[in-house]
């Protein structure tokens, strides 16, 4: 199946890059070509921020910045409802494009629309926060707050999630009334470019949105830069987030990071085996281990050590690894030979350190082409080690043991990162405890990996800062100005008044 052959979207019309170039897309199932996206460059982006600009101000905001919140609600509702519409189609581009199993496409293409529906409420509900009231001490002024778009914002997105992490800041950027520059990742914008589509399809109005697609150094850092974007949000790794916040420093322009993790999953002695060991292997082999908050350290009482390895094993060689659009596929090929040969690295090097690779670690033998590496788990882990460490992004768990609850608090704590973090226990004053204790953004408590669009998602450290999705997360595209008011028939009376001549 070929992709359709788009070009940037830009000012609400196709623009054919201002260089002519476009970039190969690669099916990772296949390792074969399906099509190709267009790559922007530095033209291509001054065009976007501009189109962005003049959607923000047409009509002196009135036609969307400073709209009613129920006006924006109304094309977000549309377009989740063409989502739907689109779903099948949405979820095979996603799975031909990046890898993902075919039943997770699907169910990202239904979080996708669930969170256009989500800030489209928000949206409305924000006209209600107008003008709120603030309580002064003097009677004789008055005050309240707006809550403002913030202008036009630069939004630069992930492979691993590339409809829904574009989602994840699109909505609750347009529900505030700022316009928008999308650059999503040149290893997976086949669905953002048919999200344009969907924009078009619903009568978006010009320029509201606009995407550019290409590599990183020629389309992202040129946008992060850009005077004319009021703030860059972006999810990564934490060395490209480092560069964004010194690319944004020298206008003091405001950035949201969500980054990278090396997330805990803490695992006590009076657990239910089955149950623990399946959300253990979820947490870390979901979306082909490709998460940034994968529970990717596994800290593991002693006392049940053997018998939860060796169930690990037997339910990860039990996954179904196959190509991405089978039935029943729980794993498919990571994004790109680039990260197949960066995890295989990983593992050799954990080997040759002296850890153990229990299970994985190589290409499933039915599998002679794509870049597919079966599940992996790793024991005999020192804290040094780089896999202890380092974000894998892909199937990749590795295993430490732990006797008492202090212990494995410190090791939970052992990352630079501050994501996520799970404790799987039967004792819920425990869990209240770790949850507590673990330094991170997300806790989850006998499970691993839910996440909805209603509560806030972000992290600590180099995690990042800032926090998508929630009530809250509409508030990162808005700025709030005071409004204040002397309210009162007499003079103000500072100053001795001059005579009257």
């Amino acid at each position: 199946m070929a992709i359709p052959q788009r070009q940037l979207f830009i000012g609400g019309e196709w623009r054919t890059p201002a260089l002519g170039r476009r970039l190969p897309v690669v099916n990772p199932a296949t390792e074969g070509p399906i099509g190709e996206i267009p790559a922007g460059t530095a033209e291509d982006v001054d065009a976007a921020v501009e189109a962005a600009r003049a959607a923000l101000r047409r009509n002196r905001g009135r036609d969307w910045a400073r709209a009613p919140g129920a006006v924006r609600a109304k094309y977000l509702r549309a377009i989740a409802a063409k989502i739907i519409e689109r779903k099948s189609e949405l979820s095979r581009l996603e799975t031909l494009d990046c890898g993902k199993p075919l039943d997770e496409a699907a169910w990202d293409m239904d979080d996708v629309a669930g969170c256009f529906e989500y800030f489209a409420d928000l949206a409305e509900s924000l006209d209600k926060r107008q003008n709120a009231p603030v309580s002064l001490p003097m009677e004789n002024f008055k005050c309240y707050l707006r809550k403002e778009p913030i202008g036009v914002v630069g939004l630069i997105t992930p492979w691993n999630y590339p409809l829904l992490m574009a989602t994840w800041k699109v909505a609750p950027a347009l529900a505030a009334g700022c316009t928008a520059v999308l650059k999503p990742s040149e290893l997976a914008s086949v669905t953002c470019l048919e999200f344009a589509d969907v924009c078009k399809e619903v009568g978006l109005p010009s320029g509201v949105l606009n995407i550019v697609t290409g590599l990183g150094p020629e389309a992202g850092a040129p946008l992060s830069s850009h005077p004319g974007v009021d703030k860059v949000a972006f999810t990564g790794s934490y060395e490209t987030g480092k560069k964004i916040m010194a690319a944004a420093a020298p206008m003091v322009k405001p950035v949201s990071l969500e980054l990278g993790g090396k997330s805990p999953i803490v695992v006590f002695d009076d657990v239910d085996i089955e149950k623990a060991v399946e959300w253990t292997l979820f947490g870390c082999f979901w979306t082909n281990g490709q998460i940034c908050s994968a529970t990717s350290r596994l800290i593991l009482h002693k006392k049940i050590a053997k018998e939860f390895q060796e169930r690990m094993v037997a339910w990860a060689k039990n996954i179904k690894v196959s190509d991405p659009l089978e039935e029943g596929c729980r794993l498919g090929p990571v994004v790109s030979e680039g990260q197949y040969e960066k995890i295989k690295k990983f593992v050799s090097t954990t080997k040759s350190q002296g850890a153990t690779i229990l299970t994985g670690g190589v290409r499933p033998k039915h599998l002679e082409k794509g870049f597919y590496i079966e599940p992996t788990i790793i024991t005999d882990v020192d804290t040094s080690m780089q896999i202890w460490r380092e974000e894998v992004f892909g199937p990749v768990l590795c295993v430490k043991e732990f006797s008492t609850e202090d212990e494995a608090i410190e090791l939970a704590n052992d990352t630079h990162y501050g994501l996520a973090g799970a404790v799987l226990s039967g004792d819920r004053e425990r869990c209240q405890r770790l949850t507590e204790e673990i330094d991170a953004g997300i806790i989850w408590v006998n499970c691993s990996q839910p996440c909805f669009c209603q509560a806030p998602w972000g992290g600590n450290k180099r995690s990042g800062f800032g926090r998508e999705l929630g009530e809250g997360g509409i508030d990162n595209y808005l700025c709030v100005k005071q409004v204040t008011e002397y309210a009162s028939d007499e003079p103000w009376g500072w100053y001795k008044s001059p005579s009257k001549l």
